[in-house]
C-alpha cells in the first residue's frame, strides 16, 4: 500500500496548480511535484468540498465519523466504569477513596485513562499515590509546576506570564504571581529575559554530535539534516523547516509556518517520515536551536526510532550541508523580489523545491544528476523512496 502524502504537503500542491501561470497544465504541476495527475485532481476536488463550493463529504465530515465510532467505544467502556462505581458508592459503612476505585476496574482490564476521564481524577498523581499518598495541596503545588515545566520545555523564550497562559489552557489555573514564584524557585526564565550577571551560557546539547561534517551518506534515510530559515514578507515573517537526506541532497519533508515554535520542526519530521518510510537508525543532524532540543522535538525522535545529532554552538560548518541549501533559496528565490504576503512566498518556496530543486537543478556531487534523477538511478526499486 502506498505511503499516505503529508497535509501540508498536498495542500502546497493544491496552492500552485490553482495559483499556475496560463498555459500550465495540471499534468505539468503534478510532474514537477511527483505525484500523478488523477491524484492532484482528486487532492483539487477534494479541496473544492471542504470549502463548500462543490457537493461531496468533506474532509472534516469523514473526520467526524471516524471520531463518532470512536466515541462509541469509547461510551461503551465509560458506562462500565459507571455502573462500577455506582455499585462502589452503595455501599454502606465503607470510607470512599476514589484512587480505590480507579484502581480496582484497572484489575479487570478497564484502562486507567478511561476511568480517570469519567471519574475526573488526574492519571499523574494517581500513579504517584499508588507509591506513596500526598496531601492535596502538594498534589496541586506539583501539577501547577508540571505545566509549567511543560510549557518552559516547549518554548524557551516564554517569560512567566505566558507560561502562566498555557498552563492555565492545560487546565492548570493560577495568578500570575503564583507562576512568577515557582518559576523563580526552579529557575525557568526565558532566554530573552533581562541581562543577568556573567556571560548567558547556550542550552545545552540533547545529542552528541555523530556526524562530525561527514556529510555523506552510503544509502538512502542513513543520515539527514534539518534546520530552521526565517524570511521577511509585507505581512511580516515567514519561517521553514526543512529536512534533507544526504544520500540524493533531497529535502524529504519540510513545513512553513509564521511562528518559529517546536511545533513546525516536528511537522517537517513527520512528513519526512511520512514520504520515506522505514526510517529506523536514521541520524537526523541539527544546531542546537530551541526547537530541536524541545521534549516535543526528541519525544518525534524516539517515536520514530531515528538518532538525534547536534553540532556546537555557532560553528555554523557543522551544518554546513543544510546552510547552502538555504544559500541557495535565499539567492534564487527571496533575493529576486520583495514578497507581499505570505502565502506568494510560500507558493514560491514550494514550487522551487519541488519543481527546479528536485528535478531540473544538476548537482556536481551527484555526477551532473538531480537529487529524483540520482534516487531512481542508484537506487534498488525495493529500497526507493517516494
Amino acid at each position: 500500500m502506498p505511503k499516505p502524502y503529508p497535509r501540508e504537503f498536498r495542500d502546497d500542491v493544491v496552492r500552485v496548480a490553482r495559483n499556475r501561470e496560463p498555459g500550465v497544465t495540471l499534468d505539468r504541476i503534478a510532474a514537477d511535484f511527483g505525484v500523478h495527475p488523477v491524484t492532484l485532481s482528486k487532492w483539487m476536488r477534494q479541496t473544492d468540498i471542504d470549502e463548500g463550493t462543490k457537493p461531496g463529504t468533506s474532509t472534516s465530515e469523514s473526520a467526524e465519523l471516524r471520531d463518532a465510532k470512536r466515541r462509541i467505544r469509547l461510551l461503551e467502556q465509560e458506562n462500565e466504569v459507571l455502573e462500577k462505581a455506582a455499585a462502589y458508592f452503595a455501599q454502606a459503612n465503607l470510607p470512599k477513596m476514589t484512587y480505590l476505585l480507579v484502581r480496582e476496574p484497572a484489575a479487570d482490564g478497564i484502562p486507567v485513562a478511561v476511568t480517570c476521564r469519567v471519574l475526573k481524577p488526574a492519571r499523574r498523581p494517581f500513579y504517584r499515590w499508588l507509591a506513596e499518598p500526598v496531601t492535596d495541596a502538594e498534589l496541586e503545588a506539583a501539577h501547577r509546576a508540571n505545566a509549567l515545566f511543560d510549557a518552559h520545555r516547549d518554548d524557551p523564550e516564554f517569560g512567566y506570564r505566558f507560561l502562566a497562559d498555557e498552563a492555565r489552557a492545560a487546565g492548570e489555573p493560577m495568578a500570575d504571581r503564583t507562576a512568577w514564584r515557582i518559576c523563580s524557585d526552579h529557575g525557568w526564565w526565558s532566554v530573552f529575559g533581562k541581562k543577568r550577571s556573567g556571560r548567558g551560557k547556550p542550552g545545552p546539547p540533547v545529542h552528541d554530535d555523530l556526524v562530525r561534517r561527514d556529510f555523506s551518506a552510503e544509502a538512502p534515510n542513513r543520515v539527514w539534516l534539518a534546520d530552521i530559515s526565517e524570511h521577511r514578507t509585507g505581512e511580516g515573517k515567514l519561517y521553514i523547516c526543512a529536512v534533507k537526506d544526504l544520500y540524493s541532497n533531497r529535502i524529504v519533508g519540510y513545513s512553513i509556518d509564521s511562528r518559529m515554535k517546536s511545533v513546525p520542526a516536528v511537522r517537517a519530521l513527520d512528513n519526512a517520515v511520512a514520504r520515506r518510510g522505514d526510517v529506523a537508525g536514521c541520524i537526523l543532524h541539527t544546531d542546537r536551536g530551541s526547537q530541536f532540543r524541545s521534549r516535543k522535538f526528541v519525544r518525534a525522535l524516539t517515536r520514530h526510532a531515528m538518532a538525534g545529532s547536534m553540532g556546537r554552538v555557532g560553528a555554523a560548518g557543522d551544518n554546513a550541508a543544510m546552510e547552502s541549501f538555504f544559500a541557495l533559496l535565499q539567492k534564487n528565490v527571496l533575493d529576486r523580489r520583495s514578497w507581499c504576503g505570505r502565502e506568494e512566498l510560500r507558493i514560491a518556496i514550494v514550487t522551487w523545491i519541488e519543481r527546479t530543486y528536485h528535478r531540473r537543478r544538476r548537482q556536481t556531487a551527484l555526477g551532473r544528476l538531480t537529487p529524483v534523477e540520482h534516487e531512481t538511478i542508484m537506487t534498488p526499486p525495493a529500497g526507493r523512496a517516494a
